[in-house]
């Protein structure tokens, strides 16, 4: 059993091509080309941290930042692009969490009225929240099927600002030409949120 290899470079049998070679002085370590393929260099602790195929770079990181290669040579910040927390609630009858993803709890205020709250905080209030709701099969009076009742909407609370720890949303129902709208609940409401968390 051999506990240590030291080697600089793997080649192909019967041939002088490099598979993989180790930069020992950058910590880089290269897949070379082979058959027709194509290189992918990771470099070491010490240097930029990038995966590159080819002379393209498709993968860099520094502090607290990664980016990859996006449509021509436009680069895309992988943390700012990620949806940071998300929540599916059932308002309708016993309120409940579908399924969610940095929240650590979902309380329902009333009708129509539901927080979720973060496990994670944004480091912003001013994050970026994204709404959607089905239409409500059990109790179609306040679906959006009909051409005299307005639309269910689904926003931020009417009365309250953003938070960092938190986001408070209303879902509520258009009038018709004989009754006012109202708050209702609805079998699943989605809230995601994007942002850069605290």
């Amino acid at each position: 059993m051999v506990s240590t290899l030291k080697l600089t470079k793997i080649q192909i049998p019967n041939s002088d091509s490099d598979v993989i070679s180790l930069d020992a002085s950058t910590g880089n370590v290269t897949l070379n080309k082979t058959l027709g393929g194509t290189s992918i260099t990771v470099q070491g602790e010490g240097t930029a941290t990038t995966i590159t195929i080819g002379s393209t770079p498709v993968v860099s990181a520094s502090a607290n930042s990664m980016t990859i290669r996006g449509e021509g040579s436009a680069q895309t910040s992988i943390q700012q692009g990620l949806c940071k927390a998300w929540t599916s609630v059932n308002s309708n009858g016993t309120f409940s969490t579908h399924d969610s993803f940095n929240q650590s709890s979902a309380t329902d205020n009333g009708t129509g009225d539901h927080t979720t709250t973060y496990t994670t905080s944004f480091s912003s209030a001013k994050g970026s929240p994204c709404l959607g709701h089905t239409s409500n099969v059990i109790n179609t009076t306040t679906g959006i099927s009909g051409n005299t009742r307005g639309g269910t909407l689904i926003s931020q609370h009417l009365g309250l600002t953003q938070a960092t720890g938190s986001y408070t949303f209303q879902v509520y129902y258009g009038a018709t030409a004989s009754s006012d709208g109202n708050f209702t609940d609805l079998d699943a409401v989605w809230v995601a949120r994007l942002g850069d968390l605290a």
